[in-house]
């Protein structure tokens, strides 16, 4: 029997990064088709340090543990539960709850993964998810087109080069320095540029047509330079605004060059679409055993030091995935 309550990142209310909480919660106890997990890895993604301050869509009631991914060995199932049982290895997505030492999650949000690593697996749900589904469905990227990917060094954007790669498409990568294109290169890139002249070398890059599909997480500057060297019929992809500034369109851009601006809502799509979203991770998985995608892990963190981490994405210090892990 366990001697002590299990540990958790706690937001009491909504307040900056250090305002959360390392302590003790209850147990969580499965009933119907819910499974108990005990974490080896939950993953670390920029909405969650936007929830804890209270600057993302959903608003929870307190207190609440965030973190939407977690991987790890099932402990316990409720009585409805059929595809699993304890000891099977497994990745979640669940809305809340993944900053624990264990988490509850429903069986239909939760995938086996045999003996893939942990921070691998959860890369793969929302980054790789989020990637995915943005190039798949909402850009509809073709083999042959342009793809621009905006902070293309963090875990979204190396999805989003490794995926495009895969689709055929020809990636041109931006990020921020030296050695983050570097890494865009080695991950598959066949172009790495920066921001500074973003416009005019995305121009030069495609001898003045643009870009097919742009995937942009940081909004701002880099958006407006983005809206202005689409290719006819090109779709711009709304992900994120990791800059910090929400932009604006000016829409006669999109009419005179018959583009498309899409929103990419991953969650919505786990949620209304969730054989779509099945077929996805059964896509994802196949490709990552094949060898063909290979999350970059920059880091494994005790969990008590989720604020610290959390800083550091939405600062776009990060490279890659960041995980945290049981102490």
């Amino acid at each position: 029997m366990r001697e002590t309550p299990m540990k958790a990142i706690i937001c009491n209310e909504f307040a900056p990064l250090d305002q959360l909480v390392y302590g003790d919660m209850d147990d969580p106890v499965p009933s119907g088709r819910q499974v108990v997990i005990r974490t080896e890895a939950a993953g670390v993604n920029y909405p969650d340090g936007l929830l804890v301050q209270g600057k993302y869509q959903m608003r929870p009631e307190h207190p609440f543990v965030p973190g939407m991914e977690a991987a790890g060995v099932v402990e316990s199932v409720g009585a409805q539960v059929t595809r699993l049982q304890p000891g099977d290895r497994v990745a979640t997505i669940c809305s809340l709850g993944g900053y624990a030492e264990k988490v509850l999650a429903e069986e239909a949000r939760v995938f086996p993964i045999g003996d893939m690593d942990a921070a691998d697996a959860c890369a793969l749900l929302v980054a790789f998810g989020t990637s995915h589904h943005a190039l798949k469905q909402r850009a509809g990227l073709a083999q042959g087109e342009t793809l621009v990917v905006l902070g293309a060094a963090g875990a979204t954007g190396i999805a989003a080069v490794q995926i495009g790669r895969i689709i055929g498409a020809r990636v041109i990568a931006v990020a921020s320095s030296d050695e983050k294109r570097q890494l865009t290169r080695d991950n598959g890139a066949d172009e790495a540029i920066g921001y500074d002249d973003l416009k005019d070398d995305i121009k030069a890059l495609t001898e003045g047509r643009g870009a097919d599909a742009v995937f942009d997480t940081v909004g701002g500057a880099a958006f407006d330079a983005c809206a202005r060297a689409m290719a006819r019929g090109g779709r711009l992809l709304i992900i994120g605004f990791a800059s910090g500034t929400i932009p604006q369109l000016p829409v006669n851009l999109a009419l005179v060059k018959e583009y498309s601006v899409v929103g990419v809502f991953w969650g919505n799509f786990t949620r209304f679409e969730p054989d779509t979203y099945a077929d996805n991770m059964a896509e994802l998985l196949g490709w990552y055993q094949a060898g063909k995608v290979r999350p970059l892990i920059e880091g494994r963190y005790p969990l008590s030091e989720a604020a610290q981490v959390l800083d550091r994405i939405l600062n776009r210090g990060a490279v890659g995935k960041i995980v945290l892990v049981p102490e």
